[in-house]
Parts: structure tokens; sequence; C-alpha cells
């Protein structure tokens, strides 16, 4: 016990930090950084969160997921991700981005997954079909931010999560291969009776979506009872 006590005597008191403007600094610094010293590398994976990036590093040619969360990354440009041929998965949730270039995820040919959730995005950019999952919830994307038939030839395609946005239709068509579909608190407010299913063809079923999350839109989903025909479950929303 005593000598315990007498290291510790001698240590000096915690003086207090005199640098409160300091996270000014490593914006500036870290440009020139290697990533793998700015960021974790582990594997493939590349971890930038919550350093206080205002875009993309540059990233190892060989990364395969890079997660960039809680930044304040604010445009994605085409030539952040540009040549990444290996590159699986994007994580860029919480972050103030406002727009990304039309093609920054076209031409990567192993990308599956992407998530920019919790931004300021109002337009959808182009996803490449070899798409597994898709989350763009809480974001400013409204009845023009989506490209006409946007997941059509994603015959992987998932996971498509757009919640809290301003959505007004639901953006079919839709690949069979969909499990869940959560469009909660949109504005959506109709559906048509072949939105999910095939009038043509009484035996379609599709046996995959078994999750859509409707709820929280101004839609009665009563109105459209032959809507869900194909469907394993009724989506969740309002009855009435």
């Amino acid at each position: 016990g005593t000598v315990e006590g007498s290291v510790s005597s001698e240590l000096p008191e915690p003086s207090e930090p005199d640098e409160p403007d300091k996270p000014e600094e490593p914006v500036v610094d870290r440009r020139d950084m290697p990533i793998c010293l700015l960021c974790t590398c582990l594997g493939g994976s590349v971890y930038c969160d919550d350093l206080n990036l205002d875009s993309v590093p540059p990233l190892p040619k060989d990364t395969t997921h890079f997660y960039a969360r809680y930044n304040r990354i604010k445009k994605i440009n085409k030539s952040d991700f540009a040549s990444m041929n290996k590159l699986k998965r994007i994580d860029l949730t919480h972050n103030e981005i406002t727009s990304i270039e039309d093609r920054a995820f076209m031409g990567l040919p192993e990308l599956e997954e992407v998530v920019i959730r919790e931004n300021h995005i109002s337009q959808l950019p182009s996803f490449p079909e070899t798409m597994t999952l898709i989350d763009a919830s809480h974001n400013n994307i409204g009845s023009k931010g989506i490209h006409r038939e946007a997941f059509k030839d994603m015959t992987g395609l998932l996971y498509l999560y757009l919640t809290d946005n301003h959505i007004d239709y639901i953006p079919v068509p839709l690949p069979d291969s969909l499990r869940s579909l959560h469009l909660q608190r949109n504005n959506i407010q109709m559906m048509h009776e072949d939105t999910f299913c095939n009038l043509q063809d009484f035996s379609y079923i599709r046996r995959a979506l078994e999750d859509i999350r409707l709820d929280g839109n101004p839609i009665n989903l009563s109105r459209t009872p032959q809507a869900y025909i194909c469907l394993p479950r009724i989506p969740i929303g309002d009855l009435i």
C-alpha cells in the first residue's frame, strides 16, 4: 500500500484544458494525413466515424467497407469513390449532406449497401443494379426526389428504407427480391391495386415482401383490399 501511495502522491494535479477552441484545427491538419492514420483501417474496412470531416477522404483502392458516420460532410462527388472496384458498403449516416452527384455511386461493380440516413438530401442519386440495401431515411426526399423506376432493375434488392421523408407515392415498380419496404411518416395518400400485385395473374405471389411499413402516412389501407392478395402479410398502416 505504501508504494502505491508514494507514487500517486507525486502525480501532478490534472490541469484544466486551456484550449476550448481547438476543434477548428484538426479539419485543416487532417487533409494531408494518410487515411489509415486519420481513420481506422481493418482489413478492407475503413472507419472514419466522428472525426469532424467535411468531405470524403481519399480511400485505399482495396477498401470494401467505408464508414464515415457522424461527420460534417456536405456533398458527395463522383470523384469521391472513383475506381473503387471492391467497395461493397458505404455508410454516411448523420452528416450534413445536401447533394450527391447523380452518378457518384455508379461504376462501382461490387457496391451492395448504401446508408445515407439522417442527412439533408432532397434528390436520390442513381444506384447500380447490384444494390441489396438502400437506407435514405430521415432526409428531405420529396415527390421529385426519386428517379422514375429507380429500383426496377435491382434484382437483388432486399431492403429499401425511406422513412421520414416527404414522399407522396410508393416508388414502383419494386423488384421481386424485396423483403422490407419502410415508408413510415411520409405523405403517401393512395395506393393502386397493382402497386405490389399483378392483376393479370392472380397466381402471382410476392413471397419475399413480408415487411411493408406505411404507418404515419395519410393513407387508408382498407380502400384497396385487392392490393394485398399477393402479399404474405398486409402492410402495417391505418385501416380507417
